[in-house]
């Protein structure tokens, strides 16, 4: 084919791409026009190594999103974790909370301890490695969940929210526990994780035991309800121990001492 029919067939592509949506083909044309060239590819060959480059770009990009969308405050991996200086209880069980199991299952993951132990960053790790693996995603604090549920109440959108809420595939409500709730507020969180219950997995962080609850919520009968309905067949990882904050707080001390 001579070289003006090339350059016309090369600009329609271009052109279909941009009608079809295809922006990695129009970006990598010419480059693997040339490849395909130099290797002497075969059109299969030529026509599957573009549309693997829009399959790779569309999949990076939706993993790009999820996290974007699951609003973590911060980015942190289970890649990052000193897995050593995690409590034993959490060593164990994040063998088995890594391959996700909990939330094809539908199970709810309580990391309870003091603070500084690294149930944040777990949380958010598992997040994270969630949204990579395909999975809709949310993360919040608890203080701030309530308040969302106490505004879109007052604004007559309750509704929408709740049809949102209990449809992630996994929501994290960090900070369970720092503050405790009006009767209102109670209510509305008890009624919102009892939508997720045995269907959805929620991650919940807490510095407090269960037996404290009732500060949290201040009402026996609920507090039970909840602790119960949590609870079931979840995986309860104990994260009492030193804390990794005040170890590096140290480690920067004697950093600057020794400048």
């Amino acid at each position: 084919m001579s070289e003006s029919p090339r350059k016309a067939w090369r600009q329609s592509i271009i052109e279909y791409s941009k009608e079809l949506r295809l922006p990695m083909v129009r970006a990598n044309l010419e480059e693997h026009v040339k490849d395909a060239e130099q290797k002497d590819m075969s059109y299969e060959e030529f026509l599957g190594l573009l549309l693997q480059k829009e399959r790779d770009a569309r999949q990076e990009a939706s993993r790009r999103n999820r996290i974007r969308l699951a609003e973590f405050t911060y980015k942190k991996y289970l890649e990052d974790l000193s897995i050593g200086d995690l409590p034993e209880d959490a060593q164990k069980k994040l063998k088995i909370l890594k391959t996700l199991d909990f939330i094809r299952e539908g199970r709810n993951v309580i990391l309870f301890g003091n603070p500084g132990t690294g149930k944040t960053h777990t949380s958010i790790g598992l997040g994270i490695k969630a949204c990579l693996e395909g999975y809709k995603v949310w993360f919040t604090t608890v203080p701030l969940l309530v308040n969302r549920m106490k505004e879109c109440r007052a604004q007559q959108t309750l509704r929408a929210f709740e049809s949102r809420f209990e449809k992630y595939d996994l929501v994290i409500a960090d900070e369970m526990g720092y503050i405790s709730f009006d009767k209102e507020g109670s209510e509305l969180l008890f009624t919102h994780l009892s939508l997720r219950a045995g269907r959805k997995s929620t991650i919940i962080t807490t510095n407090l035991s269960f037996e404290r609850w009732d500060e949290i919520f201040q009402d026996p009968v609920m507090t039970a309800a909840m602790i119960d309905r949590l609870t079931y067949q979840s995986f309860i990882v104990n994260m009492n121990g030193n804390s990794y904050r005040m170890k590096e707080t140290k480690e920067w001390l004697e950093q600057q001492q020794l400048v």
